[in-house]
Formats: structure tokens, C-alpha cells, sequence
């Protein structure tokens, strides 16, 4: 008896082990979800400076990007010099989705830093990104000509992300009907 007590602290070693070694092998940035394939929820936010509000439906027709950023994020400042790249080339349409953010902090961060933009929707509560499942910012959304979510780029979109990962997808969803 006394043998087999002192293997049950050795087994359970062993198994949180094996489960720590297989939490430390995936990707924090490649979290399903279940938004995926499904509709956008649907939104109307009053746009940052003003103006006609922002909805949902603006997405539909086209594939786009929407990118959930804030001034107070920092990998949203790295991200911020590719989505401006990408809107030079005008390769895809990006819309914004201010999280949680101060307007006098985010129009200051915009004239710094440059607006990529084509509206940008104020989720002052977060609501909406609640009812997208943001964990954090940036995340960014590729969203089909039917308004519906087709990625989640969890965390900055890099030169390699865009290359390897969303340009592809974005050429694929153009070419379907």
C-alpha cells in the first residue's frame, strides 16, 4: 500500500507535465472561433469624428478587413505601418473598430500615425467586440461579400502574416461568385 502512495505523486507530475508540453506547443494566435463562417454580428456605431453611423451591412458587397485597434495598443502601433501599406495599394477595403478607446487619444494616434481607414466605428462599451469574441487588440476579421466572418488574425498582421495567411485567403473569396 505504502508502495503505491508514493507513486500516485510521480503520476501526477507526469501528467501535468504532458499537459503544460502540449499548452506550450500551440499558437495563442490560432484560437478557433466560432464566429467562423458565420454572419457578422450585426452592429450601428456612431463613427470616430462624426458622421453617418457605421453598420454591419457596410461590409457586405465586397471582401474586407475589419480591424479592432485602440491608441493604447502597442502591437496595434506596430501593425498600423501594414494596414497603411495595404490601403496605398488599395488591395482590400479596411474598416476600423475603435475598442474601448478615448476620441481625443485616438484622433491624436490617427494624425500620427496615419488613418487606413475607410470609417472607423466608436465601441466605447465594447459591446461589439463582446459580440465578436475579441480576446485582445488588435484582431482583425476577414469578412466575405456575404458579411460573413471568414478569419480571425489573432494579434498583429505582419508582412508574413499578410503574405502567407490573408492575402491568399482574401485572392480565394474574390474569385468565388
Amino acid at each position: 500500500m505504502n508502495r503505491w502512495l508514493s507513486v500516485v505523486p510521480l503520476m501526477l507530475l507526469l501528467g501535468l507535465v504532458v499537459y503544460f508540453a502540449i499548452g506550450l506547443s500551440l499558437d495563442p494566435r490560432t484560437v478557433p472561433s466560432v464566429l467562423i463562417n458565420k454572419p457578422l454580428p450585426a452592429f450601428d456605431l456612431p463613427t470616430v469624428g462624426g458622421g453617418a453611423s457605421f453598420k454591419s451591412e457596410a461590409l457586405k458587397g465586397q471582401v474586407s478587413l475589419l480591424n479592432v485597434f485602440a491608441s493604447w495598443c502597442i502591437a496595434c502601433r506596430v501593425e498600423h505601418p501594414v494596414l497603411l501599406e495595404l490601403t496605398k495599394t488599395k488591395r482590400v477595403a479596411i474598416y476600423g473598430l475603435a475598442w474601448k478607446d478615448k476620441p481625443g487619444e485616438l484622433k491624436a494616434w490617427l494624425e500620427e500615425l496615419g488613418d487606413p481607414y475607410i470609417v472607423i466605428g466608436d465601441d466605447a462599451t465594447g459591446r461589439t467586440a463582446i459580440d465578436l469574441g475579441v480576446t485582445g487588440a488588435p484582431e482583425t476579421f476577414v469578412i466575405d461579400r456575404q458579411g460573413r466572418i471568414r478569419f480571425k488574425q489573432i494579434g498583429p498582421i505582419d508582412a508574413y502574416v499578410w503574405k502567407e495567411t490573408i492575402e491568399p485567403l482574401i485572392e480565394q473569396l474574390e474569385a468565388e461568385k
